[in-house]
């Protein structure tokens, strides 16, 4: 114990303090910074050369525009060359090739006074070139190695196109389906958020910036940008500060714990408080409570849009706002290079908050190696290897969720497909190799991607029929979307085919079914339209006709499974008690395709697991499994109106089920798994020992074991997922929160024992002060594969 803690548990006796009182005191230790910003030698360099800097030098590292293709609206005109020269630019964005950045590169360090280098920033979100799942699907693999792995892959391909920083990972919690930047969230929950924050973090960084192929990660969005009221992107989040800490921010603080060298701030508002001039949360909460020693850049545009929020009458004062706050680079918001030099030359806005905010820029610069190695060798043009196509594939297997696989009478369970028989390959989405790819798909190319056609016509032949059905969306709103390629505020016109006669191609799919053994119905979003930034959906279901020709084909009698590939949880309540198999593919990658053939022909057994809820209405949003109590529970799922008082004056919905369709954590297999009744290592934990050990609040002060048995006849993958419940707390906490997970491989019989730790970490909340401790109580715990776990122990904290 470091004689801190020692001295406080000293006074604690002498005092006869009761221990839980003291454990807000002793939870509040900042996070170690990242050691390579914090060093020294690096801290000198930065010193020696922030002295040599004018005042309009040191501005210019806090500006950032984009010389690229647009990604958000954009009014900038200027002459970068002149402003680089000159010193007054920082950072770029949005180039995609080392010929590009070295082209500007040349001119900040031959032509600028100091030879500062540009640090070069891109949306790397699910890869560079190599293009896997959207990152909702790749937190549905619950695989933090498998995170790392795809996260090293790209900032290798990343630093080959000059690129040393990357606008990822996005870490916000995403508990509203109709948001539609869920599809670069890792879903609903804090504690598997946090795990994959850290797997992002360490495959991009390496935890050595220096390396020639790591890159500088910017988390994002800071802070609680997931929380948008009604699911509306940019909209206003509002929140108690418990809800703030306990569950929105413990994703980024994971992150800045990891090393994170940079964060980005949000579009929206926090309590009335915009994120993009929010001090609590730049400074107190991520500079003086977690360390944090390297730099914020705001999100593309967001310091200008301080004026919509209307907290401040022209730019000079939000942009003011913004860097006093804490937030050090301007993204294409043209107020700091614009408004801060006579704001510091007034006295408006101390020269040192200038120095600090250009010190925590250059620390990056200089931890990237950027001032040794400025420029980036130029490569031959990608072309994806057969280790690329082998990773990609891989991963989006192991993101491929089993939703439902019921027998059918006279076939057993319709996966994985068996027989010699026709196959109908029906839906807009079963040809579509560009929507493979996803949102934010970097400069991933549709040519590389291979669809959910060209894989099964590779291993079925002429037993593969395909249709499409109908178009992904019906009527005005496809032709938008046809004759649309969105580049920003205007958009581009492109030239587009007719639109299809619905009616016609769904009678055209029932009369292929019919003839068929079996149909696949691959049914969806528009990846590119429909998810990602600025796609807020109020509807969930399946968009345009595509519920019309999933009820059509069922009708012919055929064996339906359906596939969908999508950006969110959907509503897809009909299918859930008429279809017998149900796939969530996600956007899978540019491999997409053959991972979900590979799932579909029995060659891969799925393993994924939901990393959100999928509602059975909309109107449940926002769902989440971590629901906290009521004083009038509704008891089990009632599906009829209310015939008495007692199920009237309860927490439900008249017309709706209160649950899940698929619940957070759901996940099927080709086989099954059984678990042994969890076990605590001891029934009554000291409180005191929460806190014995000088390493911090990681030290396992219980350890539950469970054992898990491959019941079947395959060899498979299953998720053991552990959840706690505190009974008895000052603050009412959740029915259910995950706190410790694994992935165990078995083979067809085989038995394995796993354990948990629970330390301070898992068992800790905050409190009415916003502190986190742990009190005297019981805790419940179940383990099992799903939120609905039923294998259940318990134990006491005295």
């Amino acid at each position: 114990m470091t004689r801190p803690f020692r001295f406080i548990f000293a006074q604690a006796l002498l005092l006869a303090v009761p221990l839980v009182s003291i454990l807000p005191l002793l939870a509040q230790h900042p996070a170690a910074p990242n050691a390579q910003l914090a060093s020294k030698e690096l801290n000198a360099r930065v010193n020696k050369l922030l002295r040599q800097m004018t005042l309009e030098e040191k501005i210019g590292q806090l500006v950032q525009f984009s010389a690229g293709f647009a990604t958000g609206p954009t009014g900038s005109k200027q002459s970068y060359e002149e402003l680089i020269e000159q010193g007054k630019i920082g950072s770029m964005l949005n180039l995609t090739t080392a010929e590009k950045t070295n082209q500007y590169q040349h001119i900040a360090i031959e032509k600028s006074r100091l030879h500062i280098p540009l640090i070069f920033g891109m949306d790397v979100i699910h890869g560079e070139r190599t293009t896997f799942p959207v990152p909702l699907g790749l937190a549905a693999s619950w695989d933090a190695k498998l995170v790392e792995g795809v996260a090293r892959t790209s900032a290798v391909e990343a630093r080959a196109d000059g690129i040393a920083w990357v606008f990822s990972p996005m870490v916000d919690i995403a508990r509203d389906a109709r948001w539609g930047r869920i599809v670069e969230s890792a879903g609903e929950d804090p504690y598997l958020g946090s795990a994959i924050a850290r797997a992002w973090v360490r495959g991009y960084q390496q935890d050595d910036l220096g390396k020639p192929d790591s890159v500088a990660v910017s988390v994002k969005h800071f802070a609680a940008y997931g929380a948008a009221i009604a699911g509306r992107d940019y909209n206003a989040t509002d929140m108690s500060d418990i809800t703030l800490r306990q569950v929105y921010l413990p994703t980024y603080r994971a992150a800045v714990e990891a090393g994170a060298a940079t964060l980005m701030s949000s579009f929206n508002s926090i309590n009335g408080v915009p994120a993009s001039a929010n001090p609590y949360t730049l400074t107190q909460i991520l500079r003086k409570e977690w360390g944090f020693d390297g730099f914020v850049v705001s999100d593309w545009g967001s310091v200008s849009e301080l004026l919509n929020h209307a907290i401040g009458p022209d730019g000079s004062t939000v942009a003011r706002k913004a860097l006093v706050a804490g937030v050090d680079m301007d993204m294409e918001g043209n107020l700091y290079g614009t408004t801060i030099a006579a704001q510091v030359r007034s006295g408006a806005i101390p020269e040192s908050v200038v120095d600090e905010a250009t010190r925590r820029i250059l620390r990056v610069k200089f931890a990237l190696g950027l001032f040794e190695h400025p420029y980036t060798a130029v490569t031959p043009a990608y072309q994806p290897s057969a280790a690329n196509r082998a990773q990609a594939r891989a991963v989006a297997a192991e993101t491929i969720v089993l939703l439902k696989n019921d027998p059918v009478e006279g076939v057993g369970s319709l996966l994985p497909l068996r027989g010699k028989g026709k196959v109908a390959l029906i839906g807009p989405l079963a040809d579509s190799a560009k929507d493979m790819l996803g949102s934010w798909a970097g400069q991933g190319d549709a040519k590389f991607a291979v669809s959910l056609r060209s894989a099964l016509h590779e291993r079925l032949g002429e037993r593969l029929v395909y249709v499409p059905g109908c178009a992904i969306l019906a009527g005005n709103d496809a032709n938008v979307v046809r004759h649309v390629s969105f580049t920003g505020e205007g958009g581009t016109a492109t030239q587009a085919e007719p639109l299809p006669d619905d009616d016609k191609t769904i009678a055209e799919a029932v009369e292929t079914a019919k003839k068929a053994d079996v149909a696949i119905l691959a049914l969806g979003e528009s990846a590119d339209w429909m998810t990602g930034e600025a796609s807020s959906r109020a509807n969930l279901d399946l968009p345009g006709r595509q519920e019309d020709l999933l009820q059509a084909v069922a009708a012919t009698g055929k064996p339906v499974i359906l596939v969908m590939f999508t950006g969110r949880p959907s509503t897809i309540k009909w299918a859930g008690a008429h279809v017998p198999a149900i796939v969530e593919a996600w956007f899978p990658g540019m491999e997409g395709g053959n991972a979900v053939a590979d799932v579909l022909m029995g060659d891969v057994n799925p393993s994924a697991k939901l990393p959100a809820s999928f509602p059975r209405s909309v109107g449940q949003e926002p769902l989440y499994y971590a629901q906290l109590p009521t004083g009038r529970p509704a008891h089990g799922d009632l599906t009829h109106l209310p015939t008495n008082p007692a199920e009237k004056f309860m927490s439900r919905y008249l017309d709706e089920e209160n649950s899940a369709l698929f619940p957070f954590g759901w996940g099927l297999s080709y086989t099954r798994f059984s678990y042994s009744q969890p076990a605590v290592t001891r029934p009554q934990v000291p409180l005191q020992e929460l806190l014995a050990s000088p390493s911090g609040y990681n030290q396992p002060a219980e350890t539950v074991g469970v054992d898990v048995k491959n019941a079947g006849n395959v060899a498979g993958t299953e998720v053991v997922q552990l959840y706690i419940r505190n009974t008895s707390a000052s603050v009412e906490q959740p029915v259910r929160e995950l706190k410790g997970f694994e992935r165990v491989t078995l083979q067809p019989g085989e038995t394995k024992h796993v354990e948990f730790p629970l330390s301070f970490n898992e068992l800790s909340f905050y409190n009415v002060e916003s502190k986190p401790v742990v009190e005297p109580t019981t805790y419940k715990v179940w383990v099992g594969g799903s939120s609905l776990a039923t294998a259940e122990t318990s134990f006491e904290v005295k």
